[in-house]
């Protein structure tokens, strides 16, 4: 076995143990592993935990080389944050040649991910009080209304004031339908020149259901040509 040989045997059986619930191993010829890391739920109360599997292949030389790293299965991270999580690990392989370094690889991505939830849980706030902030203007505004000035208070008084003259019209229109000239009454319901005929006709007009009665003094009537009557009540037009 060659010294390479040696320090992956060694290294693969120091990250069983230290990583037992995370570790898998896909390959031995070469050797390729997984390791799942995922921040703890509770550490994060705002949104679903943070993820990615790393995936490790040892080259030949490793580790005077660094693995081939892949960046697999992200949990609610975006694209972004997997590039930078990529950027990150080729940085620490790269300033840790010839020593093993997939515990530390592991180790920095746990802590990138650690800064992200922070992050998150900070932006998510900021979210939060700014909807708050708005809403609280929103309900200000409502309260308040429209603020007057010389424009807005002129377009609403010619607006009022159109309201109240087609009102006005409305009104003077709906009353002149009512008013009707004394013809019109008696063109329109000819009962009222029969009640005149038979009251001038009858000696007397019964009043209601007793036996009451009143006697009409012709003379009283007798006159009545030399009156001056409006021109509406001449009951010969």
């Amino acid at each position: 076995m060659t010294d390479y040989e040696e320090d992956q045997a060694n290294e693969i059986e120091a990250l069983e143990s230290i990583y037992p619930d995370i570790f898998e191993i896909l390959e031995t010829e070469p050797h390729c592993f997984k390791l799942s890391v995922l921040t703890e739920t509770d550490s994060y109360e705002e949104c679903d935990p943070l993820g990615v599997d790393l995936q490790f292949t040892y080259v030949p030389t490793y580790p005077d080389a660094p693995p081939d790293m892949e960046v697999l299965s992200p949990q609610n991270l975006t694209d972004e944050d997997v590039r930078n999580i990529q950027e990150l690990l080729q940085q620490q392989a790269e300033e840790n040649l010839g020593m093993v370094m997939v515990f530390t690889l592991v180790s920095a991505v746990q802590e990138r991910l650690s800064e992200l939830v922070e992050e998150k849980k900070k932006q998510a706030e900021e979210d939060r009080e700014r909807k708050q902030r708005e809403d609280e203007e929103k309900e200000k505004k409502r309260f308040e209304g429209t603020r007057v000035n010389i424009e807005t208070f002129l377009v609403w008084k010619a607006r009022f004031d159109q309201e109240i003259m087609e009102k006005k019209k409305s009104k003077k229109e709906a009353d002149n339908s009512k008013k009707l000239s004394g013809k019109q009454l008696f063109e329109r319901d000819t009962s009222l020149n029969d009640s005149d005929t038979r009251f001038l006709d009858n000696e007397d007009i019964t009043l209601g259901a007793g036996d009451e009665s009143v006697e009409v003094d012709e003379s009283l009537f007798q006159d009545m040509a030399d009156l001056d009557l409006d021109e509406d009540l001449d009951l010969e037009d």
